[in-house]
Formats: structure tokens, sequence, C-alpha cells
């Protein structure tokens, strides 16, 4: 089985960017894999000084078992100032090549304004540095305050199959990529 772990960068409560790692966990989950949620809200992290060790902060070494026990790792980035968030980046951060080497990662950011991909490059040029394989498949969300309606849902087909799109190809890839055994899957 896969193993993928999601984390969004936004500490904003009814966070988009959380809506949409919700939904395309729930769609990873369709398709038989495992996945597990990391809330930065919920989680003590410091600022990122270089160091390997945090002994005050537990939960650094939380998020670094999560991510290096994973096969694959999708983020969510709200699009901040033409980039990804601060708090994400922070929490790559605190980690490196020995938590990414080889992991499999799908990439989503989430604007108010129009689509881009500033957010979404930011975010393949880390994961190149530490050593992860980005799939191809990327969705950028724009205009979010309109694309959810109340309770969290989508409200655009094409973008929900977009979403569709990036979990198959998460899953087939990491498979592939990490070696594990593969299952045939429907798209619907």
């Amino acid at each position: 089985m896969v193993k993928i772990v999601g984390i969004a960068g936004s500490l904003r409560p009814d966070s988009y960017s959380q809506q949409a790692l919700k939904i395309v966990a729930e769609r990873l989950r369709a398709l038989g894999a495992e996945v597990e949620l990391l809330d930065l809200r919920a989680l003590n992290l410091p600022f990122c000084d270089g160091s390997d060790e945090y002994p005050n902060y537990p939960d650094v070494e939380k998020i670094r078992q999560a991510v290096l026990g994973a096969d694959g790792v999708v983020l969510v980035t709200p699009e901040y100032h033409g980039s990804l968030s601060g708090v994400l980046k922070n929490a790559l951060d605190l980690m490196g090549f020995e938590h990414f080497s080889g992991k499999v990662t799908g990439l989503i950011s989430v604007l108010g304004g129009q689509s881009n991909s500033n957010a979404l490059n930011d975010m393949r040029t880390i994961l190149r540095w530490i050593h992860a394989w980005t799939i191809p498949e990327q969705v950028a969300i724009a205009q979010a305050w309109k694309a959810f309606d109340q309770d969290g849902n989508l409200q655009d087909e094409s973008l929900s199959k977009r979403l569709d799109a990036l979990a198959q190809s998460l899953i087939e890839n990491t498979q592939k990529l990490r070696g594990l055994p593969q299952r045939e899957m429907i798209v619907t």
C-alpha cells in the first residue's frame, strides 16, 4: 500500500489550503492509499535555525518521522506575495535530504486572485534541491473564495477532475518510482 503524508501550509482557520488538502486526501484514500495529514496549525514547530536537533520541540521529530516513513508527500500552499507560505517553507527547512530523497511529491497552490504557477514553481525548486521527485500534474486553485462552497466542496467540475488526475498520478508514480506493487486503478 502506498503511504502518503499531506501538509498544508496555512495556519488560517477555515483555510482553503486545508480544504483542498482534505479533498485530495479523500481521493488518494479512494485509490487505496494510506494518508496521514499533518496539520501545521496543531504542531509546535520552531523557526528553523539550521540545527539538526530541536529537543524542546518534539513536533519536529514527529513531522520528520512521518515524512521519512511515507512513500510520497502532497503539499498545499496558499500563495503569499507570489510564493509559498513561510510556514510551509519553515516546515520544509526543518527537514532535509534524508526525509525527502526518493519521495514522490504532488503540489497544489491556492490563490485569492488569478491562477499562476509562482508558488508551485518555488516548491518544485525546493523539492528538487532535497532530491524529491515531483509529478508533472499540479493544481492552482484561483479565486479560492469562490472555488469552494460553504461546506468546503469544490464548485468547479474541471478543477475537481484536475485533483482526481493529480491523485491518480501521485499514486501511480509513487508505485513506479518506489518499486511498490501496482494495482489496476479505474479512473471515473
